[in-house]
């Protein structure tokens, strides 16, 4: 018999993974069909109603496909490889607050822990690249080891900036931090070099220089296929969601939904509006609305995402990596000089800081 904590814990993770998954599915269709608009195609349009189905329809396909390995493969890490970079992307919800409270884990370095996660499904990559032994697989995952890490740098050094404002490596202190207004204001500059770098980060056009089709068949995921090319699929969509989650807790003000000035006004027009309002205050109101505040954000984010790959052509690998060391870093250095500056001048020092 388990025990109860343990048993919550299962459902808890159970409830957040479950609808990650199903967003994760959601999103390719998205991709598809915002693309196919862009382009003047229909894109899917027959699988269930406006093909709100295709995705399961191409689960179902690779699910059942005959799988065939290379001969030559180190077949132990060839299937671990993408069970890693999987897994490390799902960890990093563990720790998303979606309202006041509603975490996994209120971790206190929630951070440095998506950091950490992010960083070692590197390692996934690598490993699914080299244990396939084919040139193109092992190119792939070499561009791709260097591109993570390269724009690994950008990433913490833009999260740094917006530590700095709050003074803490908590989420749910940094969302709460922008109730007087959001960080994408202040540090707007620094919001497109993260954006950037999470562009990059995750494998999207036009920096998908890893899997590369014209170049390297498809990078390192070249001999991978069936079931062992789903783990990939949904790891690259669900990293994809996660980052611009985060994006949105960092810049955007996360779950807030700043209605209660909106109220004040109504009451100012007509003093009973807030007798129609009462429900607003009820706790499960409030936490959907928390929870649909922070999804639309994050939604205009991977619209956002889908928009850059259509729009702009694929560059050269030595480009992309010069773009990182010469221009980005340089700028993000910069940066890292004039904020604190600023804060001391106008003695904005967060109090946690200041006591340090």
């Amino acid at each position: 018999m388990l025990y109860y904590p343990t048993l919550i814990s299962i459902i808890e993770v159970l409830i957040v993974t479950v609808p990650v998954l199903l967003t994760v599915a959601f999103v390719t269709v998205a991709e598809r069909k915002t693309m196919a608009s862009m382009q003047r195609r229909l894109g899917p349009n027959i699988v269930g109603y406006y093909g709100l189905l295709q995705a399961f329809a191409d689960a179902l396909k690779l699910l059942l496909k005959e799988y065939v390995s290379p001969t030559q493969a180190n077949l132990g890490l060839f299937f671990l490889g993408p069970i890693i970079t999987l897994v490390f992307s799902l960890l990093g919800y563990a720790v998303i607050p979606y309202g006041p409270g509603l975490a996994i884990w209120d971790f206190n370095l929630g951070i440095l822990y998506m950091l950490a996660v992010s960083s070692l499904s590197t390692y996934g990559i690598l490993l699914a690249g080299w244990s396939a032994n084919s040139k193109y697989a092992f190119l792939g995952s070499l561009r791709s080891t260097a591109q993570l890490i390269s724009y690994e740098l950008i990433l913490s050094s833009a999260i740094l900036l917006v530590v700095l404002l709050t003074g803490s490596l908590n989420l749910t202190v940094n969302v709460e931090a922008q109730r007087a207004i959001w960080f994408i204001v202040p540090l707007f500059p620094v919001f497109v070099i993260f954006f950037i770098g999470s562009v990059a980060e995750t494998n999207r056009a036009p920096f998908d220089l890893a899997e590369a089709e014209s170049e390297l068949v498809s990078g390192f995921m070249t001999e991978h296929a069936a079931v062992i090319f789903v783990f990939f699929f949904l790891a690259e969509y669900a990293s994809i969601v996660l980052i611009c989650i985060l994006t949105s807790i960092l810049f955007l003000g996360g779950y807030l939904l700043n209605y209660v000035p909106l109220i004040y006004i109504l009451q100012e027009i007509d003093y009973t509006i807030t007798d129609n309002l009462e429900f607003l205050s009820n706790p499960l109101v409030e936490g959907l609305l928390y929870g649909l505040s922070l999804g639309l954000k994050a939604s205009i984010m991977i619209f956002t995402f889908i928009w850059v790959r259509a729009s702009f052509p694929r560059i050269r690998f030595d480009q992309l990596m010069l773009f990182s060391w010469t221009i980005l870093l340089p700028v993000v250095i910069a940066f890292i000089v004039l904020v604190p500056c600023v804060i001391y001048s106008f003695e904005i020092i967060p109090s946690n800081i200041y006591l340090l």
